[in-house]
């Protein structure tokens, strides 16, 4: 497992909004360990009698240990509330919310180079680490994934595409093959963590002996990804990548996945991939299939 594993202490900033307390009442079902909320101003509250508020970020840390944070603040705070967490010196920030300013995510970027905090998303369905109970209960889930369809085991899965990454989970768990982690990187064009960080991650995690890469349009993170899988990774990888009838120029769904000049096309990526040699999976129904078959 990387990233979280089923004592990670959450913090969730926007506890108190429809989406962040919906989503906290699914990850406290899930068992994953939520410690604490934060929204300004409202501090000293709790949330459901079980999780107290705190106005900040730093006092959640002090008061429960959290180490790591779910972001549900709506897009124009929502640069500002990541960056509260990289300041307050937290682990790990899981940004969820979409829509964010590119503007606003260039300044995180930058804000963030060379401290320890690293940022999954945003616009990302976040991170799963399974339990090993029943639906995988008693693991780690920070974000929207749904919980029921992980399973704990020994496939890693890394994603731009929220539904594809629910999509692969799914069919590894329907075939009795569990997840050490799944990640959603999510698909805006400035973002925190790449597929090659997960991918090194994976790598050196000797829980994880196989792993799902799941690409679209859009950017070359996906062939600086296969070059160093070429390199240097020591597991099987099974890749797809979504968006192969994309029009040239056309956006198509994420912010991120806009093709143009030639590059970033689903044909060029899916060519890194093969000479990387990644299995390639033709459709989102086999990218299981075709991971199990080199495993």
């Amino acid at each position: 497992m990387i990233l979280v594993t089923p004592e990670t202490k959450v913090l969730i900033q926007g506890i108190t909004g429809s989406f962040g307390a919906r989503h906290t009442q699914l990850s406290l079902q899930y068992g994953s360990q939520v410690v604490a909320g934060v929204t300004p101003g409202k501090g000293g509250q709790t949330f459901e009698n079980k999780v107290p508020i705190f106005d900040t970020v730093a006092e959640a840390m002090k008061a429960t240990g959290a180490t790591a944070s779910a972001v549900f603040v709506p897009p124009a705070f929502a640069a500002d509330a990541i960056l509260e967490g990289v300041d307050a010196g937290l682990d790990l920030v899981v940004c969820i919310t979409e829509g964010i300013p590119v503007n606003d995510m260039a300044k995180v970027k930058r804000a963030i180079e060379g401290k320890k905090t690293r940022l999954i998303g945003p616009n990302c369905p976040g991170v799963v680490t399974p339990g090993p109970g029943k639906d995988s209960n008693g693991g780690c889930r920070i974000g929207i994934a749904p919980g029921y369809i992980h399973k704990r085991g020994n496939v890693g899965v890394v994603s731009r595409s929220g539904t594809l990454t629910y999509e692969a989970v799914w069919q590894l768990t329907c075939r009795g093959v569990g997840q050490s982690t799944c990640v959603g990187i999510g698909g805006d064009p400035v973002h925190g963590t790449t597929h090659l960080d997960i991918i090194k991650m994976f790598n050196d995690d000797p829980e994880t002996h196989g792993i799902i890469m799941i690409g679209e349009i859009g950017g070359a993170e996906e062939e600086e990804a296969a070059a160093w899988i070429k390199k240097s990774c020591r597991k099987p990888v099974a890749g797809f990548i979504a968006g192969a009838t994309a029009p040239p120029g056309r956006r198509m769904g994420h912010a991120g996945a806009i093709v143009s000049g030639g590059k970033g096309t689903a044909a060029a990526k899916i060519a890194a991939l093969k000479e990387a040699g990644i299995a390639i999976a033709e459709t989102p129904s086999a990218m299981a299939d075709t991971l199990l078959t080199i495993m």
